[in-house]
Order: structure tokens, then C-alpha cells, then sequence
């Protein structure tokens, strides 16, 4: 079974996002779920992303990075919204990694340098996803899949943003549902 190292949302290490890890676990894998802001969770969005701006995005990014220190580098990174700048840093930095999970934000892979030659990786998002889609991460998600063979992108009906988290009202079940399946199966071919 695969070993994944899953980072938290904007929100924090929430209910929801433990659950998300559960349902990988029940498939046999091993999912790691670092908490990047010691403790907190918040209520809102627009709290979690005030308190990533106190403590310094680029620190948040940081304490993901160090996260994967100890772990085997041959593990799938993995990241909701958020969490994705760390997953996505390692999986095109840290020798080794055997896939990258991001959900419901991407960036262009040049932020991190070029994308690792047969690292393959899934994006899942809403197509009117405030951030996802209005932020632009639809279209490097877009450019990402034409252009690399190991890439596939996963495209929701929806205007909600961190859908996969179930201790939120954004939550959609059945789009979740899909997405853990299409996951599980991403998990299973490595």
C-alpha cells in the first residue's frame, strides 16, 4: 500500500480533513496528517487565512516541508487548497516522491522549479470555485494536464471552495464520493 503525507486547508487540521485521511486509511494506506498551525482550527476561511498571514505563509510552507523529514522519500504528497504549496514543493523537490495529490488548488510547477519527470499527480477542483477557478489554478491545473502525460485533471460541478472537507458547510458529498474514488485508484496503481 502507498504512504501519503496530507496537508491541512486554510482551516486547519479540522475534523473534516481527518475524516478525508480516514477514508484512505480504511483503503489500507498510510496517510500522515501533519497539524502546520499547532492546534488551531477556525471557523471561517477568512480567519485561517489571516492567521496563515500572521505566522507567515512561507513559514507554514515551511513546517510541511520539514513534516516529510524522518518519513520514506518514496511516499505521495498530498494537499487541500492550503496544504497544496507544501505537497506541491516536495513532490517537485524531495527525491523519491511517487506522486502528488492536490486538491482544489495548484500552482504552475515553475514556482518550484520544473515538474520531476514520471512523478505522476492528480488535481481535483470545482470549475467555479471562487479560488480555484476565479484565482486562476484552474488554468496552470489546465496547461499542467496538456502538456505533461503523467498528469490528470479532475474538474467538479461547483461554485464552493474546500468541498472534500466534511466538518464544513461547503462540503458536497457526492463530489467528495467521486474524488476519493478516482484517489483510491491513483493510490492503488503505485
Amino acid at each position: 500500500m502507498t504512504e501519503i503525507l496530507l496537508f491541512h486547508h486554510a482551516q486547519g487540521l479540522t475534523p473534516g480533513i481527518t475524516a478525508l485521511a480516514d477514508r484512505i486509511r480504511e483503503a489500507g494506506h498510510t496517510v500522515h496528517t501533519p497539524d502546520l498551525y499547532d492546534g488551531h482550527t477556525f471557523d471561517s476561511l477568512d480567519d485561517g487565512l489571516a492567521h496563515a498571514r500572521e505566522v507567515g505563509f512561507d513559514v507554514v510552507v515551511r513546517r510541511g516541508v520539514q513534516a516529510a523529514d524522518g518519513l520514506p522519500s518514496e511516499i505521495v504528497y498530498a494537499g487541500v487548497s492550503l496544504g497544496v504549496m507544501a505537497a506541491q514543493q516536495l513532490a517537485q523537490t524531495r527525491p523519491g516522491a511517487v506522486g502528488g495529490l492536490f486538491l482544489e488548488s495548484f500552482v504552475p510547477p515553475s514556482e518550484f522549479g520544473s515538474w520531476p519527470d514520471g512523478v505522476p499527480a492528480q488535481i481535483h477542483g470545482m470549475d467555479a470555485d471562487p479560488f480555484f477557478a476565479g484565482d486562476g489554478d484552474i488554468d496552470a491545473a489546465r496547461a499542467f494536464a496538456a502538456e505533461s502525460a503523467d498528469a490528470e485533471l479532475f474538474v467538479y460541478p461547483g461554485d464552493v471552495h474546500l468541498f472534500t472537507d466534511s466538518s464544513l458547510a461547503s462540503y458536497s458529498p457526492e463530489q467528495t464520493d467521486l474524488l476519493v474514488e478516482r484517489v483510491l485508484a491513483f493510490l492503488d496503481a503505485r
